[in-house]
Parts: C-alpha cells; sequence; structure tokens
C-alpha cells in the first residue's frame, strides 16, 4: 500500500499513527538516530536532574506546609537587584 495514494476516509488518528508506522518500518539509518536521540534525551532528563538539579524545598523544609511558605515568600517578595 502506498501512503500517498491512500485516500480512504477513517479516523485520523489510525491514519497518522499508520503513516508513522510505514514509515519507521521503512527506515535505516533513521533507526540510530532516534536511538540516539533517546539516550540523549535521557541523559538531559535523567541525569542532569539527578546531579545538577537537587531538591533543595525537600532537602531544607520537612513538610509541605513549610516548602509553600518558602515558595510563596520567595514569589510575594522582590528580589530583583536594582
Amino acid at each position: 500500500m502506498n501512503p500517498i495514494q491512500d485516500t480512504t476516509p477513517g479516523n485520523v488518528f489510525v491514519r497518522i499513527f499508520r503513516f508513522y508506522r510505514d514509515g519507521f518500518r521503512s527506515m535505516t539509518v533513521g533507526r540510530y538516530l532516534w536511538l540516539m536521540i533517546i539516550i540523549k534525551l535521557f541523559i538531559l532528563f535523567f541525569v542532569f536532574k539527578l546531579f545538577f538539579f537537587p531538591d533543595v524545598l525537600k532537602r531544607d523544609y520537612d513538610n509541605d506546609i513549610d516548602r509553600a511558605s518558602a515558595v510563596r515568600s520567595a514569589l510575594m517578595n522582590d528580589n530583583r537587584n536594582q
């Protein structure tokens, strides 16, 4: 079936899914590129968060009420250097 000539009516989400499924099946180099993209996203969102963005509120405050108070005071105070 040629996806360009497929003009049968149907659910648009099913057609979009079939379009991408058929496209990924015919890829050769693209599979390795998608694998590299997924690995890169994993590194960015998991490893960087783990090492470079610690949970400061959880570390500094014992309960949710104190955390909410700290966030509220930080938002309400004018912390700009003028």
